[in-house]
């Protein structure tokens, strides 16, 4: 489903990550289609509140979760840089749909790294 939301169909998703060769574009491709599939779900399920677009980013932050083990495989993972731009893109999302006072830390909740 193509992304209808202006402002997260042209958002450069992680790009200070993938102008580092430190993290693998391969593993990044895997994050940003998280990323992604959190747009598609937020607009097909609409969240009414903040309570359901946590439920959406915190099922968003455990796909992460799953992908640390990539990261350490290519020696890589995600640090404290990562962790950074990872939240600056879950804000912007959240702002794009209408949630601009959503908190970093609960959107990130259950996060392992």
């Amino acid at each position: 489903m193509p992304i209808k939301n202006r402002q997260t169909a042209e958002h450069p998703f992680l790009r200070e990550m993938y102008e580092d060769p430190y993290y693998p574009d391969a593993v990044l491709d895997r994050c940003k289609a998280v990323l992604l599939r959190l747009c598609e779900t937020i607009e097909s399920e609409r969240p009414s509140d903040l309570t359901a677009l946590y439920v959406l980013t915190q099922a968003a932050t455990a796909e992460f979760n799953d992908l640390e083990a990539e990261f350490e495989a290519a020696d890589s993972e995600i640090e404290t840089v990562a962790r950074e731009v990872i939240a600056e893109d879950f804000c912007v999302i959240a702002a794009a749909y209408g949630f601009p006072n959503a908190d970093s830390e609960e959107l990130l909740a259950g996060r392992d790294w």
